[in-house]
């Protein structure tokens, strides 16, 4: 399993947000220079996660985004879903077989594996939450050791 920049990049901005609650908002272009992102690839990205609730964008002058929930409230899972579409794709699934055609199907073993490792990141992934990834790196090494 391999994440895009597009959840490293949503998870850096979404940190920085949880660690500056205090504001009202925060422009999308003093992420971008923050961080050296691409305004443009930044705006998909917070787009992508106003759509799932994630946060909230305000328009006008003093315009931006925040957080829509606490912190504690936003769990790695929810982020990984809004940017990445799930956790851990299991193609097995009737659903994406459509998409990818597996010969194997009728005579596969591995898929109960597949649902396991699946099921493991969806558990583990929905009780990190953006607060514990908003801590110093050594806080959130001993809470998820």
């Amino acid at each position: 399993m391999k994440f895009t920049t597009k959840t490293e990049y949503g998870l850096v901005c979404l940190i920085y947000m949880a660690r500056h609650m205090e504001r009202e908002t925060i422009a999308i272009k003093e992420l971008a220079q923050r961080e050296r992102f691409s305004v443009p690839y930044l705006e998909k990205i917070l787009q992508s996660l106003r759509s799932a609730g994630i946060v909230v964008a305000q328009h006008g002058k003093q315009g931006g985004y925040h957080l829509a929930r606490h912190p504690s409230e936003i769990t790695l899972k929810d982020i990984v879903k809004a940017l990445e579409g799930d956790t851990f794709e299991v193609y097995c699934e009737p659903d994406l077989r459509k998409e990818i055609v597996c010969t194997h199907f009728s005579l596969c073993g591995i898929r109960p594996l597949w649902e396991k490792i699946k099921l493991l990141l969806d558990d583990f992934f929905g009780t990190i939450t953006l607060e514990t990834l908003s801590k110093e790196e050594s806080a959130v090494k001993s809470l998820v050791a």
